[in-house]
This record gives structure tokens, C-alpha cells and sequence, in this order.
């Protein structure tokens, strides 16, 4: 089934251990079939109507998953993500009925990790949220546990990423990536090698998403494309760490 491009009450609390997906959108009837095919693939799913619910929502439910329509009531999707992310680490897909590239970059550049244009397949939808929900972590269980880079530490266990003493807030996928990268310090990794390892092989997004978390990655990281301390780019190839390192 194809959904265009408003919502209701949180579903029941059922078993805690389903993974739980919150859906902001304020068009109803995308809104019900959505949370209808989530439902009957065993996921728990809360609805919201507008950004200011959705996020206050998202503190209350911790969801697993945000399902997030950029167009909405009150403030938009860009500004729910912002405020996500300054709370939350859940993985975000972004709906948007806007065919530009400029917005869709921007709606990563926000902290979504993906997006899904309108009108869209509802199980494709589904599919994306399982594969996201599947998603490796590139250096779980491998190499050290905790990799010190000039003056950045990776602590690969505890998901945690320093600057010196300073916290470096990043995202799943922003940590997923500097996970990859870190791995194996100055060896280059194609933005292909990086979307197999990242996103994995059953992940069908837009591998453009890569250049965009890089870029998020660096602005947090504090680092310069055009004279990088951190994370290097081998033109028409990939990114390494490296640069002062």
C-alpha cells in the first residue's frame, strides 16, 4: 500500500520488551496505516499529531525508532529532531513530501538518519525500520575497547566519544561511522565499504547519507574538510581517519 503527501493516542504499553517506534505525523490517515502495519510486524507504537507532543512523547517512551513527518502543525520536523538530539539517541527516519535535495540534506544535517519521500510504500516504510533496528555496530566485540587518537578517544564499549576532556554528543550513526573509521586508523574506507559496515547489506537507503553524516561528524568533531586534524577524504573514493592524527 502507497501512502501519500493528520494523529492519535499512544497504543497500549503491551510487552516492554517489543521494540518501540514512535510515529510523529499529523495527517491522519497516513498516521493509521502506518502505525497498522507496524503493529502487526509485533512493534509498539506511540502516535502523535504534532512536534510539541512528539517530543515530550519521545521523553516519556524512549523509543527505539522515531517516525518523523518534516511538515508539521506548531514546530516542524527539523526543529523535532534538533530537540531529539539533545535527549535522545534513537535512530530517526525523516517523511518528507519535498523533492528537493537541498531539504532532504538539511533534514539529515538535523540529526535524522534517513529519509523516505511521499507518497510511500507503507511496508518499504517497515522494512527501513527493521533493517534500522538490525543495523551492526561496526567494531562491537573487536579490536580495543577503547582507541586513542591524538586527542580524541573512542571508548567503543561504552559509546562514548572525548576531545580532550570535553564529551563529543553524536549520534548512532555518528558514532557508528567514527566506530568504522577508527577501527583501522589511516586506512581509507569507500563510501560503499562505509554503507556496508555502517548501515549493512540489506539496508536500501540513498548512500549519498554517508557524505552527510560525515560532514555532521566533522562539525562536531571540530574539524576543517579543507585542512582535516581528524577525518580525511579521498576524493571520488572515501574517508580515513587521519590529517594530524
Amino acid at each position: 500500500m502507497t501512502v501519500g503527501g493528520r494523529a492519535g493516542q499512544p497504543a497500549d504499553r503491551g510487552e516492554v520488551s517489543r521494540p518501540r517506534v514512535l510515529v510523529i505525523e499529523d495527517e491522519a490517515a497516513i498516521a493509521r496505516v502506518v502505525r497498522g502495519y507496524l503493529e502487526r510486524e509485533g512493534f509498539e507504537v506511540v502516535v502523535m499529531a504534532d512536534g510539541e507532543t512528539g517530543v515530550t512523547a519521545a521523553r516519556e517512551s524512549s523509543p527505539d525508532v522515531v517516525v518523523l513527518d518534516l511538515m508539521l502543525p506548531g514546530i516542524d520536523g527539523l526543529e523535532v529532531c534538533r530537540r531529539l538530539r539533545t535527549f535522545s539517541d534513537a535512530y530517526v527516519i525523516m517523511l518528507t513530501a519535498r523533492t528537493e535535495e537541498i531539504d532532504r540534506l538539511v533534514g539529515l544535517s538535523s540529526g535524522a538518519d534517513d529519509y523516505v519521500g511521499k507518497p510511500f510504500s507503507a511496508p518499504e516504510l517497515v522494512a527501513r525500520v527493521k533493517a534500522m533496528l538490525r543495523r551492526p555496530r561496526s567494531g562491537a566485540g573487536q579490536g580495543q575497547s577503547v582507541r586513542q587518537l591524538g586527542d580524541l578517544t573512542i571508548d567503543v564499549g561504552a559509546r562514548e566519544v572525548r576531545r580532550g576532556a570535553h564529551r563529543v554528543e553524536l549520534t548512532r550513526t555518528e558514532f557508528d561511522l567514527l566506530d568504522a573509521l577508527s577501527e583501522h586508523p589511516r586506512r581509507v574506507l569507500s563510501r560503499d565499504q562505509l554503507f556496508e559496515q555502517v548501515w549493512g547489506g540489506q539496508w536500501f537507503g540513498d548512500r549519498h547519507v554517508v557524505d552527510v553524516h560525515v560532514a555532521n561528524l566533522r562539525r562536531k568533531l571540530g574539524d576543517d574538510a579543507q585542512s582535516p586534524r581528524y577525518i580525511r577524504t579521498l576524493r571520488g573514493f572515501g574517508y580515513g581517519l587521519g590529517g594530524d592524527l
